[in-house]
Protein backbone atom coordinates (compact mmCIF):
# COMPACT_ATOMS: atom_id res chain seq x y z
CA UNK A 1 0.00 0.00 0.00
CA UNK A 2 1.06 3.02 -1.13
CA UNK A 3 0.58 6.70 0.77
CA UNK A 4 -0.74 9.15 -1.59
CA UNK A 5 1.59 12.20 -2.37
CA UNK A 6 -0.95 14.67 -1.17
CA UNK A 7 -1.47 13.56 1.99
CA UNK A 8 0.33 15.62 4.39
CA UNK A 9 -2.18 16.05 7.50
CA UNK A 10 -4.45 13.77 9.32
CA UNK A 11 -7.74 15.07 7.59
CA UNK A 12 -6.59 13.52 4.17
CA UNK A 13 -5.74 10.08 5.54
CA UNK A 14 -9.71 10.48 6.62
CA UNK A 15 -11.03 11.83 3.16
CA UNK A 16 -8.63 8.80 1.78
CA UNK A 17 -10.00 6.31 4.60
CA UNK A 18 -13.81 7.41 3.73
CA UNK A 19 -12.92 6.68 -0.10
CA UNK A 20 -11.24 3.35 0.42
CA UNK A 21 -13.55 1.57 3.21
CA UNK A 22 -16.73 0.05 2.79
CA UNK A 23 -19.79 1.91 4.29
CA UNK A 24 -20.33 -0.57 7.23
CA UNK A 25 -17.06 -0.44 8.45
CA UNK A 26 -16.70 3.47 7.52
CA UNK A 27 -19.85 3.66 9.85
CA UNK A 28 -18.20 1.55 12.80
CA UNK A 29 -15.25 2.93 13.21
CA UNK A 30 -16.55 6.07 12.97
CA UNK A 31 -19.43 5.81 14.72
CA UNK A 32 -20.77 8.23 17.24
CA UNK A 33 -23.45 7.60 19.94
CA UNK A 34 -26.63 9.07 18.92
CA UNK A 35 -26.66 12.27 17.33
CA UNK A 36 -22.99 12.38 17.10
CA UNK A 37 -22.84 15.64 19.29
CA UNK A 38 -20.36 14.80 21.52
CA UNK A 39 -17.94 13.43 19.14
CA UNK A 40 -18.53 16.65 16.67
CA UNK A 41 -17.66 19.41 20.27
CA UNK A 42 -14.63 16.91 20.38
CA UNK A 43 -13.40 19.03 17.34
CA UNK A 44 -14.91 22.14 17.80
CA UNK A 45 -13.63 22.94 21.01
CA UNK A 46 -10.18 22.07 19.80
CA UNK A 47 -11.16 24.83 16.85
CA UNK A 48 -12.24 27.47 19.63
CA UNK A 49 -8.64 27.31 21.15
CA UNK A 50 -6.56 30.11 19.74
CA UNK A 51 -2.76 30.10 20.75
CA UNK A 52 -0.68 33.44 21.78
CA UNK A 53 2.75 33.23 20.24
CA UNK A 54 6.10 34.60 21.93
CA UNK A 55 8.95 35.45 19.78
CA UNK A 56 12.99 35.93 20.31
CA UNK A 57 12.99 33.08 22.71
CA UNK A 58 16.12 30.62 23.13
CA UNK A 59 15.24 27.38 21.63
CA UNK A 60 18.20 25.77 22.04
CA UNK A 61 18.07 22.00 23.28
CA UNK A 62 14.15 21.69 22.40
CA UNK A 63 12.80 18.56 22.88
CA UNK A 64 9.35 17.62 23.31
CA UNK A 65 10.73 14.13 25.57
CA UNK A 66 9.18 13.37 28.99
CA UNK A 67 9.15 10.85 31.80
CA UNK A 68 5.83 9.04 32.29
CA UNK A 69 5.91 6.27 34.83
CA UNK A 70 9.63 5.78 34.55
CA UNK A 71 9.83 5.20 30.98
CA UNK A 72 11.38 8.18 28.73
CA UNK A 73 8.35 9.42 26.01
CA UNK A 74 9.80 10.88 23.03
CA UNK A 75 6.94 12.55 22.23
CA UNK A 76 3.28 13.13 24.40
CA UNK A 77 1.21 11.09 22.04
CA UNK A 78 0.09 7.50 22.74
CA UNK A 79 -1.60 5.47 20.16
CA UNK A 80 -5.12 5.00 22.19
CA UNK A 81 -6.62 1.50 22.26
CA UNK A 82 -9.16 0.41 19.39
CA UNK A 83 -10.48 -2.77 18.50
CA UNK A 84 -10.01 -4.99 15.46
CA UNK A 85 -7.20 -3.65 13.35
CA UNK A 86 -7.46 -6.09 10.71
CA UNK A 87 -10.99 -4.90 9.77
CA UNK A 88 -8.80 -2.35 8.15
CA UNK A 89 -5.84 -3.98 7.19
CA UNK A 90 -4.88 -7.83 7.06
CA UNK A 91 -1.87 -7.48 9.50
CA UNK A 92 -4.49 -5.87 11.88
CA UNK A 93 -2.23 -4.52 15.29
CA UNK A 94 0.98 -6.14 13.92
CA UNK A 95 1.44 -3.07 10.88
CA UNK A 96 0.49 -0.93 13.63
CA UNK A 97 2.89 -1.65 16.34
CA UNK A 98 5.17 -1.41 13.49
CA UNK A 99 4.52 2.05 12.82
CA UNK A 100 4.65 2.94 16.16
CA UNK A 101 8.23 1.06 16.69
CA UNK A 102 9.73 3.15 14.01
CA UNK A 103 8.22 6.90 15.62
CA UNK A 104 9.26 5.93 19.15
CA UNK A 105 5.68 5.53 20.23
CA UNK A 106 4.07 3.75 22.44
CA UNK A 107 0.78 1.77 21.87
CA UNK A 108 -1.67 0.64 24.00
CA UNK A 109 -3.59 -2.81 22.47
CA UNK A 110 -7.26 -3.17 22.98
CA UNK A 111 -8.72 -5.93 24.87
CA UNK A 112 -10.88 -6.08 21.95
CA UNK A 113 -7.71 -6.74 19.09
CA UNK A 114 -7.62 -8.83 16.65
CA UNK A 115 -4.14 -9.97 17.57
CA UNK A 116 -2.89 -11.33 20.69
CA UNK A 117 -1.41 -9.12 23.04
CA UNK A 118 1.68 -11.59 23.09
CA UNK A 119 1.92 -11.67 19.12
CA UNK A 120 1.91 -7.95 19.26
CA UNK A 121 4.36 -7.74 21.95
CA UNK A 122 7.18 -9.93 19.88
CA UNK A 123 7.02 -6.60 17.58
CA UNK A 124 6.93 -4.06 19.78
CA UNK A 125 10.03 -1.78 19.60
CA UNK A 126 8.72 0.58 22.31
CA UNK A 127 6.48 0.00 25.36
CA UNK A 128 3.50 -1.11 24.95
CA UNK A 129 0.41 -0.77 27.60
CA UNK A 130 -2.88 -2.80 27.47
CA UNK A 131 -6.49 -1.81 27.59
CA UNK A 132 -8.86 -3.89 29.56
CA UNK A 133 -12.39 -4.18 29.74
CA UNK A 134 -13.09 -5.75 33.25
CA UNK A 135 -14.78 -8.95 32.87
CA UNK A 136 -18.03 -10.49 34.25
CA UNK A 137 -16.34 -12.88 36.76
CA UNK A 138 -12.74 -11.65 38.59
CA UNK A 139 -10.56 -14.81 37.48
CA UNK A 140 -11.35 -13.61 33.50
CA UNK A 141 -9.88 -10.01 34.58
CA UNK A 142 -7.33 -11.39 35.98
CA UNK A 143 -6.48 -14.00 33.18
CA UNK A 144 -6.35 -10.95 31.06
CA UNK A 145 -4.08 -8.38 33.50
CA UNK A 146 -1.59 -11.92 33.80
CA UNK A 147 -1.58 -12.01 29.92
CA UNK A 148 -0.67 -8.47 29.74
CA UNK A 149 1.85 -8.70 32.31
CA UNK A 150 3.52 -11.56 30.39
CA UNK A 151 3.60 -9.73 27.64
CA UNK A 152 5.84 -7.63 28.81
CA UNK A 153 3.14 -4.45 28.99
CA UNK A 154 4.01 -1.22 31.21
CA UNK A 155 0.55 -0.37 31.99
CA UNK A 156 -3.04 -1.21 32.27
CA UNK A 157 -5.69 1.10 31.06
CA UNK A 158 -9.13 0.16 32.57
CA UNK A 159 -12.12 1.52 30.19
CA UNK A 160 -14.82 2.92 32.93
CA UNK A 161 -16.58 4.88 31.24
CA UNK A 162 -18.66 2.30 29.27
CA UNK A 163 -20.60 -0.30 31.30
CA UNK A 164 -23.32 -0.34 28.46
CA UNK A 165 -22.25 0.57 24.93
CA UNK A 166 -23.80 3.96 23.22
CA UNK A 167 -26.50 4.51 21.07
CA UNK A 168 -24.66 3.82 18.20
CA UNK A 169 -27.14 4.91 15.92
CA UNK A 170 -24.76 5.24 12.48
CA UNK A 171 -23.49 1.75 13.39
CA UNK A 172 -26.81 0.17 13.88
CA UNK A 173 -28.59 1.89 10.38
CA UNK A 174 -25.22 0.66 8.20
CA UNK A 175 -25.75 -3.09 9.27
CA UNK A 176 -22.40 -3.71 10.56
CA UNK A 177 -21.12 -6.76 11.30
CA UNK A 178 -17.83 -8.26 12.77
CA UNK A 179 -16.62 -10.94 9.82
CA UNK A 180 -16.11 -14.19 11.30
CA UNK A 181 -12.50 -14.08 10.00
CA UNK A 182 -11.59 -11.40 12.73
CA UNK A 183 -12.64 -12.02 16.47
CA UNK A 184 -11.30 -10.31 19.71
CA UNK A 185 -8.53 -12.88 20.09
CA UNK A 186 -7.21 -11.98 23.63
CA UNK A 187 -10.81 -12.86 25.19
CA UNK A 188 -10.38 -16.48 23.88
CA UNK A 189 -10.52 -19.23 26.96
CA UNK A 190 -12.36 -16.71 28.92
CA UNK A 191 -16.06 -17.79 30.13
CA UNK A 192 -18.92 -16.15 28.34
CA UNK A 193 -20.37 -13.47 29.60
CA UNK A 194 -23.63 -14.95 32.15
CA UNK A 195 -25.73 -12.35 30.62
CA UNK A 196 -28.86 -12.59 32.93
CA UNK A 197 -31.99 -12.27 30.87
CA UNK A 198 -33.63 -9.08 31.43
CA UNK A 199 -37.33 -8.11 33.16
CA UNK A 200 -39.91 -7.03 30.05
CA UNK A 201 -39.31 -3.45 29.86
CA UNK A 202 -35.88 -2.73 31.19
CA UNK A 203 -33.01 -4.56 28.99
CA UNK A 204 -30.24 -2.49 30.40
CA UNK A 205 -30.81 -2.29 33.91
CA UNK A 206 -31.58 -5.81 34.45
CA UNK A 207 -30.04 -7.70 32.02
CA UNK A 208 -26.23 -5.74 31.58
CA UNK A 209 -25.46 -4.01 34.59
CA UNK A 210 -24.63 -7.02 37.09
CA UNK A 211 -21.32 -7.10 36.00
CA UNK A 212 -20.30 -3.00 35.93
CA UNK A 213 -16.77 -2.28 37.42
CA UNK A 214 -17.24 0.00 40.61
CA UNK A 215 -14.25 1.54 42.45
CA UNK A 216 -14.11 -1.22 44.61
CA UNK A 217 -13.40 -3.38 41.10
CA UNK A 218 -10.47 -0.84 40.86
CA UNK A 219 -9.21 -1.04 44.38
CA UNK A 220 -8.88 -4.67 43.93
CA UNK A 221 -7.30 -4.55 40.61
CA UNK A 222 -4.74 -2.15 41.59
CA UNK A 223 -3.86 -4.73 44.38
CA UNK A 224 -3.79 -7.52 41.71
CA UNK A 225 -0.89 -5.93 39.72
CA UNK A 226 2.34 -3.98 40.06
CA UNK A 227 1.63 -2.04 37.03
CA UNK A 228 -0.14 1.16 37.05
CA UNK A 229 -3.37 1.50 36.54
CA UNK A 230 -4.68 4.60 34.47
CA UNK A 231 -8.78 4.60 34.11
CA UNK A 232 -9.98 6.00 31.01
CA UNK A 233 -13.13 8.08 30.48
CA UNK A 234 -12.74 10.06 33.48
CA UNK A 235 -14.65 13.73 32.66
CA UNK A 236 -15.95 14.30 36.25
CA UNK A 237 -13.47 16.42 38.33
CA UNK A 238 -15.73 14.49 41.56
CA UNK A 239 -13.86 11.07 40.61
CA UNK A 240 -10.20 12.28 40.92
CA UNK A 241 -10.12 11.80 44.62
CA UNK A 242 -11.85 8.09 44.53
CA UNK A 243 -9.68 7.37 41.61
CA UNK A 244 -6.75 8.61 43.97
CA UNK A 245 -8.14 6.36 47.41
CA UNK A 246 -7.92 3.02 45.33
CA UNK A 247 -4.90 3.45 44.27
CA UNK A 248 -5.36 4.44 40.41
CA UNK A 249 -1.60 5.49 38.71
CA UNK A 250 -3.09 7.98 36.23
CA UNK A 251 -6.39 9.20 34.45
CA UNK A 252 -7.31 9.50 31.06
CA UNK A 253 -10.14 12.32 30.36
CA UNK A 254 -12.02 11.02 27.73
CA UNK A 255 -15.81 10.67 26.66
CA UNK A 256 -14.79 7.53 24.15
CA UNK A 257 -14.56 9.49 21.53
CA UNK A 258 -18.46 10.83 21.74
CA UNK A 259 -19.12 6.75 21.18
CA UNK A 260 -21.24 6.43 24.35
CA UNK A 261 -23.57 9.05 25.95
CA UNK A 262 -24.00 11.80 23.65
CA UNK A 263 -24.01 15.84 24.52
CA UNK A 264 -21.08 15.48 26.97
CA UNK A 265 -18.50 17.75 26.67
CA UNK A 266 -15.50 17.80 24.87
CA UNK A 267 -12.56 15.82 26.22
CA UNK A 268 -10.66 19.22 26.00
CA UNK A 269 -13.28 21.01 27.54
CA UNK A 270 -13.23 18.82 31.04
CA UNK A 271 -9.61 18.62 31.16
CA UNK A 272 -8.55 21.59 32.98
CA UNK A 273 -11.40 20.95 35.92
CA UNK A 274 -9.63 17.26 36.19
CA UNK A 275 -6.01 18.11 35.85
CA UNK A 276 -6.70 21.32 38.12
CA UNK A 277 -8.11 18.39 40.99
CA UNK A 278 -5.33 16.36 40.20
CA UNK A 279 -2.99 18.43 41.39
CA UNK A 280 0.11 16.61 39.80
CA UNK A 281 -0.48 13.91 42.36
CA UNK A 282 -0.70 11.82 39.38
CA UNK A 283 -0.53 12.01 35.43
CA UNK A 284 -3.51 12.93 33.56
CA UNK A 285 -4.06 11.81 29.78
CA UNK A 286 -6.63 12.95 27.40
CA UNK A 287 -8.25 11.82 23.96
CA UNK A 288 -10.61 12.74 21.69
CA UNK A 289 -10.39 14.54 18.61
CA UNK A 290 -6.67 15.09 18.37
CA UNK A 291 -5.92 15.96 14.53
CA UNK A 292 -3.01 17.93 14.50
CA UNK A 293 0.13 19.35 16.51
CA UNK A 294 -1.59 22.18 18.07
CA UNK A 295 -4.32 20.22 19.27
CA UNK A 296 -1.73 18.37 21.51
CA UNK A 297 -0.23 21.90 22.33
CA UNK A 298 -3.37 22.71 23.74
CA UNK A 299 -3.81 20.19 25.50
CA UNK A 300 -0.73 20.19 27.42
CA UNK A 301 -1.28 23.84 28.64
CA UNK A 302 -4.71 22.86 29.81
CA UNK A 303 -3.12 20.01 31.88
CA UNK A 304 -2.35 17.02 29.91
CA UNK A 305 1.15 15.72 30.65
CA UNK A 306 0.56 13.07 27.05
CA UNK A 307 -2.61 12.76 24.71
CA UNK A 308 -3.75 9.61 23.02
CA UNK A 309 -5.03 9.11 19.43
CA UNK A 310 -6.81 6.39 18.06
CA UNK A 311 -9.18 7.15 14.38
CA UNK A 312 -6.21 8.42 12.78
CA UNK A 313 -4.43 5.76 13.53
CA UNK A 314 -7.16 3.15 11.59
CA UNK A 315 -7.30 5.75 8.45
CA UNK A 316 -3.52 5.23 8.17
CA UNK A 317 -3.30 1.94 8.53
CA UNK A 318 -6.60 1.28 6.11
CA UNK A 319 -4.80 3.76 3.33
CA UNK A 320 -0.90 3.43 3.51
CA UNK A 321 -0.48 0.21 6.10
CA UNK A 322 2.25 0.37 8.35
CA UNK A 323 3.72 3.03 6.53
CA UNK A 324 0.73 4.94 6.50
CA UNK A 325 0.54 4.86 10.19
CA UNK A 326 4.31 5.84 11.13
CA UNK A 327 3.59 9.36 8.31
CA UNK A 328 0.27 10.09 10.55
CA UNK A 329 2.46 10.04 13.64
CA UNK A 330 5.71 11.79 12.00
CA UNK A 331 2.90 14.54 11.39
CA UNK A 332 1.79 14.48 14.20
CA UNK A 333 5.07 14.64 15.81
CA UNK A 334 6.56 17.49 13.33
CA UNK A 335 3.50 19.60 13.86
CA UNK A 336 4.42 19.67 17.68
CA UNK A 337 7.85 20.29 17.02
CA UNK A 338 6.66 23.79 15.05
CA UNK A 339 3.81 24.85 17.44
CA UNK A 340 5.94 24.32 20.07
CA UNK A 341 9.11 26.59 18.37
CA UNK A 342 6.40 29.35 17.01
CA UNK A 343 5.23 29.64 20.75
CA UNK A 344 8.42 29.66 22.02
CA UNK A 345 8.35 26.79 24.39
CA UNK A 346 11.51 24.98 23.87
CA UNK A 347 10.04 21.63 26.20
CA UNK A 348 7.28 20.98 27.90
CA UNK A 349 7.57 22.06 31.29
CA UNK A 350 6.94 25.37 29.32
CA UNK A 351 3.89 24.86 28.06
CA UNK A 352 1.23 26.39 30.38
CA UNK A 353 -1.90 28.23 30.15
CA UNK A 354 -0.62 31.40 29.05
CA UNK A 355 0.20 29.43 26.06
CA UNK A 356 -4.02 29.81 25.24
CA UNK A 357 -5.23 32.97 23.92
CA UNK A 358 -7.46 35.16 26.75
CA UNK A 359 -6.28 32.98 29.35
Amino acid sequence: MIVPPDTVSLSDYERYFNDRVDPATRAYIAGAGADGITQRANREAFDRLRLMPRVLRDLSGATARSDLFGEMLDYPIILAPMAHHRLVHPDGELATVEAAGLTRSWMTVSTQASVRVDEISRRATAPLWFQLYSQPRREDTLTLVRRAEDAGCKALVLTVDAPVNGMRNMEQRAGFRLPPTIAPVNLAGLAPDDFRPPRPGSPVFQGMLHAAPTWDMVAWLCNETGLPVLLKGILNPEDVEPAIAVGAGGLIVSNHGGRTLDTLPASIEALPAVAERAARRLPVLMDGGIRRGTDILKALALGADAVLVGQPVLHALAVGGMAGVAHMLTLLQTELEVAMALTGRPTLPDIDRSVIYGS
